[in-house]
């Protein structure tokens, strides 16, 4: 069994409130697992947030 991490970018214009932005991320990593991997806030205030997860490949042995 080997484990791969899956990607997925979220951008955020800077009219998005922090507490929305926060409530939303907290909804993905409750129901699909996604994790935070990196945050990136430009400077006329865009956001872009990168989440990661794990994923199992399992082979079949039978």
């Amino acid at each position: 069994m080997s484990a791969y991490w899956e990607f997925r970018e979220l951008r955020f214009n800077r009219d998005v409130k922090r507490s929305e932005i926060k409530s939303y991320l907290t909804a993905i990593a409750e129901v699909e697992r996604w994790e935070l991997d990196r945050i990136q806030i430009t400077q006329d205030g865009r956001r872009w947030i990168r989440l990661r997860r794990k994923t199992f490949f399992v082979q079949r042995t039978a």
